[in-house]
């Protein structure tokens, strides 16, 4: 027989994929693991949002928000991982952001860092909110964000189109300019969608009312033809 064991997320990033492939090897049970891509890395793709760039982070570090009974406190794992010039992932981090964000702040880091929470990230239901690090958790809470969300810390956010005042707080080192209500707007149930995201949604719509002009002009010749 063979036997499917679907995760969701990465079973081998902060999950028990290979405590479960050493059981079943220990058993005499063959196992192997279909690569796929790790939210950290998915996520931010998908949003633009290079996990390193030159000038603006030089290292990315994923780390989890969540520990099991007994384990090291999530937030002084991070907090002893974190500079300026790394991007911090955090998988798992909902439960400890409010406390990791004001201890990050109180170690020396930027309070208005550029930072994202995404919630079903790469999916048809995938919600992301952007925001300065010391707001974020304010706007994960109003935004009604739940697992599985990924945190994302650091100044390659900013390069992001989606983030509000693009680029303006990627660059290391010298000041930022913190990002008025004006550059979003809200849609119906309040959450904040940044003005360049208006833009792609105008600009997909545009794309598939073509393809439909396309597909019926296609059609149309289909017709003829037959």
């Amino acid at each position: 027989y063979t036997v499917l064991r679907l995760k969701g997320g990465d079973p081998n990033m902060f999950g028990r994929g290979g405590e479960e492939m050493e059981h079943l090897r220990t058993h005499g049970v063959s196992v192997s693991t279909v690569p796929g891509i790790t939210a950290a890395a998915g996520v931010c793709a998908a949003l633009g949002i290079p996990l390193t760039s030159r000038g603006v982070a030089n290292s990315a570090t994923f780390l989890t928000g969540h520990s099991r009974d007994g384990g090291e406190d999530p937030v002084e794992e991070i907090c002893s991982r974190a500079d300026e010039r790394t991007t911090l992932v955090i998988y798992m981090g909902l439960q400890t952001l409010s406390r990791l964000t004001k201890t990050l702040i109180q170690i020396g880091l930027p309070s208005d860092l550029p930072a994202v929470a995404v919630m079903k990230g790469t999916t048809p239901d995938q919600i992301s909110v952007f925001a300065p690090m010391n707001e974020l958790h304010q706007a994960v809470e109003s935004s009604k964000l739940k697992s599985p969300t990924l945190v994302v810390i650091g100044r390659v956010v900013a390069l992001s189109s989606f983030y509000p005042g693009h680029g303006k707080q990627a660059v290391y080192g010298k000041e930022t300019t913190s990002t008025s209500r004006e550059d979003s707007v809200f849609n119906d149930q309040g959450l904040s969608i940044p003005m360049s995201v208006q833009c792609v949604l105008k600009k997909v719509g545009h794309l598939a009312n073509n393809r439909e002009v396309s597909d019926s002009e296609e059609q149309r010749e289909d017709e003829v033809r037959l």
